[in-house]
């Protein structure tokens, strides 16, 4: 299948008074076209930061996009003036963002800031963007419609305001759909409900979508690919079922240990396994594999030689030298 994003070498810091963050920091991926890939990994390990660069919405100073190459459906998105990034914005990739509350207008109804979306980037009337808010907030599942596009913000769940969300980032039909931990706030009932909506749409429109979480258990759910980032880089990707059969990186071994299990030996009374350590400072990595001081199964060149992302003979790409430069 075609692919509707591809990433390379994708490199983002931050220019901060203890030296250069580096956020994204050489970062392949690639998205067919109508499949969804999973972004996981723990907080603070460039996920967001990712997405951000991806729409160029990286704030300035003190961050920059200082490399790489973004190319939606064949166009370099690097290269755009702001004024075309702008139409591409909502209209080509649209995002959906953690926290709803923050980022619906707290002083415009529900319908307006769907149809503004509409009118935006489509050019239609003001009554017929309107009477699409009102279907789109159909299809997202808000029951009476016809009644909520009249509703603020805070009269509405948590769930009915993320599916406001999921209306506005799906009303233009966008190429490529964001999901910057759509669910976490929610509880686990809402979260499938969520889930639901996200594919059924997708099915719909045949977009892509990047589904950005720390919950193995929604990628499990959602992608049919999965990219697991940590410091900054992807160290390992693989289709989501191969991944989850037989990780390979330690850090994933690690995420995969620490889910709750009810069928161990010790059942509910089992111990939550944890990776020990913590994220190494961005602006601080150390020579050789950032997670050397957690990795379970580190050598001496570890310390010294910077892992690559390598690809098998199935698809499943990994970057660990225990693979090939240890034994």
């Amino acid at each position: 299948m075609s692919a509707t994003l591809e990433v390379r070498g994708l490199r983002t810091h931050f220019e901060t008074e203890r030296g250069i963050v580096r956020a994204v920091d050489g970062v392949d991926i690639s998205v067919e076209t109508g499949m969804t890939l999973g972004v996981v990994g723990e907080s603070g390990c460039g996920k967001t930061v990712l997405a951000l660069s991806l729409l160029r919405l990286v704030p300035f100073p003190p961050g920059r996009i200082v490399g790489g190459s973004v190319l939606l459906a064949g166009r370099e998105l690097l290269s755009l003036s702001e004024e075309e990034m702008r139409r591409v914005r909502g209209r080509e990739i649209s995002m959906i963002f953690q926290e709803p509350m923050t980022s619906l207008n707290p002083v415009f109804r529900i319908g307006e800031q769907i149809a503004e979306v509409i009118r935006l980037h489509q050019g239609v009337a003001r009554r017929e963007a309107l009477a699409r808010s009102v279907e789109m907030l159909r299809k997202v599942g808000i029951p009476s419609p016809e009644k909520r596009v009249r509703d603020y913000p805070h009269q509405l769940s948590g769930g009915m305001r993320q599916r406001v969300m999921i209306a506005i980032a799906l009303a233009c039909r966008p190429r490529l759909m964001l999901a910057d931990e759509p669910t976490t706030a929610l509880d686990v009932t809402i979260q499938a409900q969520m889930l639901d909506v996200i594919g059924r749409l997708q099915s719909e429109t045949g977009c892509s979508v990047i589904l950005i979480t720390h919950d193995l258990g929604v990628i499990a759910e959602a992608a049919r690919d999965v990219a697991v980032m940590y410091a900054g880089r992807i160290v390992e990707r693989s289709p989501t079922r191969e991944l989850f059969a037989s990780p390979l990186h330690p850090y994933t071994v690690g995420l995969m240990g620490s889910i709750p299990r009810l069928d161990g030996p010790a059942g509910r009374n089992a111990l939550l396994r944890v990776i020990p350590g913590t994220v190494p400072p961005l602006y601080a990595l150390p020579a050789g594999c950032p997670f050397q001081d957690r990795c379970p199964d580190v050598f001496s060149i570890c310390r010294e030689k910077e892992p690559v992302l390598k690809e098998n003979s199935i698809g499943h790409s990994v970057s660990c030298l225990k693979y090939g430069e240890c034994t």
